[in-house]
Formats: C-alpha cells, sequence, structure tokens
C-alpha cells in the first residue's frame, strides 16, 4: 500500500487573478447565493444577475440556523448554489445544499458517509486563504447539545466549481490573513504526516483515507508557498504576489487534506477554541510546532525542506513569531489544571486521531498539551 493514494476534487478548478470573472459562465437556471454579511456591496455580487442572496450567516455555523436556511432553499429549488465568503460561508452553502436535496434535520448527517447521494451543485468564490473549504468533502457547525464542533463529512459535499481568485483576498484584515494562512500551512503539515491506513478497495472506503501517494507532492508544494509568504501577506496586505502565493498554497493543502485527513493539531483545537473562543487557525497554528517532534523525523525533515529549511518546527515557530501567532497556550488563557479535559475532549475526535501517525494516547495528548502551555 506505499503507492496507494484517492483524490477527490471538484471537476472544475479555476485560480489566478480574475478567475472570478468565469463565474457567469456558468451560472444557469435558479441561482442562490450564501454570502459572507460584510461582502454585501462588494463588486463581486454584481456578478451573480438576479440571484436570490442569503447573507444570514452567522459565526460558529449553529446548526439550527442552517437546517432553517436549508429549509428555505428546499422551497426555492434553486438550481446552483453560490458561495462567496470564509470558511463559514463555503461550509454553510454545502451544507444549504445538502439540506435542499435531502430530507432534515442536519443532525442525521453527523459524521462520515452519510449523505445519500449528490446535492445541489455549489460553486465556492473563497475571500480568505486558509480553510481549502472550496474543495474539500467536509464542513463543521456547532450543536449547543454537544461541547464541541461536528463535522460532516462525504464526498458529496465536495463543491462542483472551486474559484480561487487571490483579488478577493485583498480585503481580509491582518489577522484573518494570519490565522486562515497558518491553518493553511497546519493543514500541508498534518496531511503530509498522516498515518497511512489499510484501505480495502473492496469496501466503501472513509472520507479521509490518510498517508496519500497522490496528495503528499501537493502538500509539499503548499508549503513550499505558504512558508515564505505567509509572513509577506500579513506584513503587507497590499503585495499582491504574497496574495497570490497564499492563495495557491490554501488550494493546495486543501485539496491535499481534504483527501488524506488532519489530526492531532485539529482534535486539540477543537476544544481549546471552545474554552478560550479564540480563532481555529490561531489554535492550530500555534500547536504545530509542539506536535511535530512527536512524529517520523523523516516526513517532518522532508517538510521542512519544502518550507526551505533543515529545521522544521522552528522555521514554524519562526513563522508564528512573525504573523501573531502566540507561543504558548498560557498566552490565550489556558491553565493548568485545564489540560486533563482538554485531553479528555480531544479523545471524542475520533475521526481526526484515526489519521493520527503516533499512537494518540491521554498521556501523549498530555505531553503536547503541557510542552505547548509551557512555551
Amino acid at each position: 500500500m506505499r503507492d496507494a493514494g484517492t483524490l477527490r476534487v471538484a471537476p472544475r478548478v479555476h485560480f489566478g487573478f480574475g478567475a472570478r470573472s468565469q463565474l457567469p459562465v456558468l451560472l444557469s437556471g435558479r441561482v442562490l447565493a450564501v454570502v459572507d454579511p460584510f461582502l454585501l456591496g462588494h463588486p463581486v455580487l454584481d456578478l451573480l444577475g438576479d440571484a436570490r442572496i442569503h447573507s444570514d450567516v452567522t459565526p460558529e455555523l449553529p446548526v439550527g440556523t442552517l437546517d432553517e436556511a436549508g429549509s428555505l432553499a428546499r422551497t426555492f429549488a434553486p438550481d446552483v448554489i453560490v458561495a462567496i465568503g470564509g470558511g463559514s460561508a463555503l461550509d454553510a452553502a454545502k451544507l444549504i445544499a445538502l439540506l435542499a436535496t435531502h430530507d432534515g434535520p442536519l443532525s442525521r448527517y453527523y459524521g462520515e458517509n452519510l449523505v445519500p447521494g449528490p446535492v445541489v451543485p455549489v460553486i465556492a468564490l473563497p475571500t480568505t486563504a486558509g480553510t481549502g473549504s472550496e474543495v474539500t468533502p467536509v464542513a463543521v457547525v456547532s450543536d449547543p447539545d454537544r461541547e464541541l464542533k461536528v463535522g460532516i463529512s462525504s464526498p458529496f459535499l465536495v463543491p462542483a466549481v472551486a474559484i480561487v481568485d487571490p483579488e478577493l483576498t485583498m480585503g481580509a484584515p491582518t489577522t484573518v490573513t494570519a490565522y486562515s494562512g497558518i491553518d493553511a500551512l497546519v493543514h500541508a503539515a498534518e496531511s503530509f504526516t498522516a498515518r497511512r491506513l489499510d484501505l480495502d478497495w473492496s469496501a466503501e472506503l472513509p472520507v479521509f483515507t490518510g498517508r496519500n501517494a497522490l496528495a503528499e507532492p501537493l502538500a509539499l508544494r503548499a508549503a513550499a508557498h505558504l512558508g515564505p509568504w505567509l509572513p509577506v501577506a500579513v506584513r503587507a496586505p497590499g503585495d499582491r504576489r504574497a496574495r497570490e502565493e497564499v492563495a495557491k498554497g490554501s488550494l493546495l493543502a486543501g485539496l491535499a487534506f481534504g483527501s488524506t485527513g488532519t489530526h492531532l493539531c485539529h482534535a486539540l483545537q477543537y476544544p481549546i477554541g471552545a474554552l478560550t473562543k479564540t480563532p481555529h487557525g490561531l489554535g492550530t497554528g500555534l500547536l504545530l510546532p509542539y506536535v511535530l517532534p512527536l512524529l517520523d523525523p523523516d516526513r517532518v525533515s522532508e517538510f521542512g525542506v519544502a518550507l526551505g529549511t533543515d529545521d522544521a518546527v522552528g522555521r514554524i515557530a519562526e513563522i508564528n513569531r512573525a504573523i501573531g501567532v502566540p507561543a504558548s497556550l498560557s498566552d490565550i488563557g489556558v491553565r493548568r489544571d485545564q489540560l486533563p479535559r482538554i485531553a479528555d475532549l480531544a479523545l471524542g475526535s475520533a475521526r481526526l486521531l484515526a489519521i493520527a501517525p503516533i499512537d494518540p494516547t491521554r498521556e501523549v495528548l498530555l505531553d503536547i498539551l503541557t510542552r505547548a502551555l509551557r512555551g
């Protein structure tokens, strides 16, 4: 199985300055646009024609708001859904597309491979460079009945078209650029270091298939784009080359982890983010220098080469400092007595931990957390 691999990609992926101009060419029939509310009035919306606009996208995506939006979409019966915005808007559009096609509530589909068939086609235009949601088979919601966010994963959730235009990221706030960009680098690192799963080709495959010969070069190229250019994009937000490089790196990282999955940084971030109310990318980026030393040194070294160094951990810590990611969990308000609870909650992220390349015991998680607390 050393050379096994699976890629699930959108039928169309367009990248480059001006790529958004493809949008009118792709639209037909009844169009529903799911748009971040802060984009109302943005010139990109002029490309939508007479589409119906849904801009009630709530941060963290409470599941109740999506059930309601999905019901309205089913009544409207769109032929295509356009998603424009950050990761929340893109995830919302994917789940509204699901509920416009299949019966709710959304909780029926929590987990993997539970979506029964195709959904309304989604055309995704990200305005941030980091989540990779425009090319991935997963969307994440918050459910008041659960302590942590919950994912819905299915190949049917991969958008039909991804249009990545770096121009749309030019207005992103500095912290959004930093935290979403470092999350993209974590996606690349965790994809490249994922566990090799023993796949049964005669059965339905898991959505995330672990170490992947087809995704590996994508993860390394993502690192090569993100490593040198993310600090530039944060320091000089108007630098078009930096925005292009970071957007390209984010897209490639999304293509990589959308097939392999992510692991320890993400499993630990979910309880940390819930506890501290800090951005997702801040948490994953903070944790990465404390996770990598536990992994296969050859894989970590090869990832470092993609970053242009023989010290991947040191380089990532340097990038974090340059873009304003805190160095320790204590910097974001985590206390030592909270670490056992964080570890216990992370142990519940079975999908993520299954991809971890080491045995993710409670002791291992506590070791990562303890070192991250000290900084």
